[in-house]
Formats: C-alpha cells, structure tokens, sequence
C-alpha cells in the first residue's frame, strides 16, 4: 500500500509556528510522523512514498489554490491512500487536513482521511460527515502510538476497499 502523508511546516520539520509562509514542497521520504508511524505501517503493508507540506500561512492565503496542487500532486504520485495529519491541536493544520482530504476523495482516484485532536470541535463538526477524522490526542498528549496504529487501520481498510463504519465507530469522531 502506497501512502502520501500532508504535514504543515511544523510536522514536515520545516518551520516553527512562527514560520507559516512554508511554500508548497514535498519530500519522496518520511519525515516527521511518518518516521514513528514506521512499525505500525509495516502491519499493515503500507510505505510512505511521499510527504506533501505548506506552511499554515501559505494555506490559509490561499486554500483553494494549495488544495487544488495538493490533489494535483497526489494524482501525479497515485497513492493508495492519503494521511492528511496528524494534526493534533493545530487548528489552521487540522482546517487544512480535513479540507484537502475532502477534495482529495472528490478529484483523484486515491481515498484520503484527516487525523485530528478533539481540540479542533469546529473542524470537527464541519467536517465529520464528509470525510473520516481519526482521534489523536493533542500535541503532548498521551494515546499517540494508538492513535497512529488507527490511522494505518483505516488506510489500510480505504485501500482494501472494505467498509469502514464500524472502524470510523472505533476510532474517528
């Protein structure tokens, strides 16, 4: 199973907080969460081919423009799968995240989801029927190697084409 993972500046490795004008990059490795997700995608088969970042700044000027080259960048190294997240108790990332997923499943042929902290209860809510949100815990917070095995679970299922209600049950808002 071939996964993209989407990272703000700050979960690429790439900035602070105070650093949100990141361009729109990518890295054909894994870097950040991608590298402790590591043991739990070799339970699943999973390999993160890339991972796709832009500052919140960048995003947040222009959302539809980072989303629109996010989905294009995504058709162009067709994963399987498309982890947008974790993005903690980052606000503007999990806006991010759960947008970019969303448009992901509605304009290429890989299936996205967003990971997120219950911290971000608007995202939350516009977003929870449109697109799977796992649960993490926020930045610092404890539950986070479950919360990483529940995102390999759910790529793993929207790769396998399998039905995931009663995995969103277990493990998304």
């Amino acid at each position: 199973m071939k996964i993209v993972m989407i990272f703000d500046q700050i979960q690429s490795g790439l900035g602070t907080k105070d650093d949100t004008m990141v361009p729109l990059t990518g890295k054909k490795e894994a870097v950040g969460p991608a590298v402790m997700m590591q043991p739990f995608l070799k339970d699943v088969d999973g390999h993160v081919i890339a991972c796709l970042c832009c500052g919140n700044g960048t995003y947040l000027a222009n959302p539809d423009e980072v989303s629109r080259k996010l989905c294009a960048m995504v058709n162009k190294l067709q994963p399987d799968v498309v982890m947008c997240g974790p993005a903690f108790n980052f606000a503007d990332y999990a806006a991010m995240s759960a947008r970019v997923a969303v448009d992901i499943n509605a304009s290429t042929k890989s299936k996205a989801f967003a990971a997120m902290s219950e911290e971000n209860a608007d995202t939350i809510a516009a977003y929870k029927d449109k697109v799977a949100i796992v649960k993490t815990p926020k930045k610092g917070g404890l539950g986070l190697n479950d919360s990483l095995k529940n995102m390999c679970r759910m790529a793993r299922a929207l790769a396998d084409g399998a039905d995931i209600e009663s995995l969103k049950k277990e493990t998304c808002f």
